[in-house]
């Protein structure tokens, strides 16, 4: 088991009021219990919790004026363990429970169609958890981890072309590759320790064998030491922070560590 102690501080200005939905809370689920967790978003005139996608954790709506500020700590223990990918086999398109089946198509940043001639050329022969596993490699060996400011909303073939972006776009890389393959794929924001620099952590979670597994193709992070906040289709669907109007940023902080 492994317990992490995560901080997060986010501060906004805005130049008028705002709806905003926050997504900053690591999930409470069958394999992460969460410990003295406390998060504060400072005066609001509205404010209400909705569950998140596919039920994974939650979102709260708030309206705020002038300043945004959210401060969250919490103690996570995690108690899942290393995917062998090596062993793990497809499930039949048959046998996919309806979860999983809006995973195996096109969103606003993968697109499937793009990653056929990828995975039919690079990956011939492999299938279920080995060709994941091929994938993630590939991805880490071929492209290089930074940020630019004009490929901030880069879908996965534009990345993939430039053969750079941050977790985000490693993660719609290798989802748009498995759900090429007919693996069913999804976005998964998270915490974890060892993120460099340290940030909210985006990584694709595959499925094989007949239930969800997380893969880091930066190789920065472990299921095991990964706490999930959220899921969706791509980073659409977990933004930490959505504004329905203008916002800016003033800083942004977060720490994970070991406990």
């Amino acid at each position: 088991m492994t317990k992490l102690q995560i901080s997060a501080e986010l501060s906004y200005r805005l130049p008028a009021p705002c709806t905003i939905l926050v997504q900053v809370e690591a999930a409470a689920t069958s394999d992460q219990t969460l410990t003295d967790a406390h998060i504060d978003i400072g005066p609001t005139s509205s404010k209400s919790v909705i569950p998140a996608h596919d039920g994974i954790g939650s979102r709260t709506w708030t309206v705020q004026q002038e300043q945004l500020t959210i401060r969250y700590d919490a103690g996570v223990a995690i108690d899942r363990t290393n995917p062998d990918f090596s062993i793990l086999p497809a499930t039949a398109l048959s046998d996919l429970p309806g979860e999983a089946v809006p995973y195996l198509f096109n969103s606003l940043y993968c697109s499937v169609n793009a990653f056929d001639p990828v995975v039919t050329g690079e990956f011939a022969g492999l299938s279920g958890g080995p060709l994941v596993a091929a994938m993630a490699d590939y991805i880490e060996r071929t492209m290089t981890y930074g940020s630019d400011v004009d490929n901030a909303n880069s879908n996965a073939q534009q990345s993939f072309a430039a053969r750079k972006g941050v977790c985000r776009d490693y993660a719609h890389i290798l989802i748009s590759m498995a759900r090429a393959a007919d693996i069913p794929a999804r976005f998964a924001s998270t915490y974890a320790p060892d993120v460099r620099p340290q940030d909210f952590h985006a990584v694709p979670e595959v499925f094989l064998d007949g239930r969800w597994h997380l893969i880091d193709p930066t190789g920065m992070a472990q299921a095991s030491d990964m706490a999930v906040i959220g899921v969706g289709r791509d980073a659409t669907d977990v933004s930490f922070l959505t504004a329905f109007g203008s916002m800016n940023m003033v800083e942004q902080r977060v720490g994970v560590s070991r406990a």
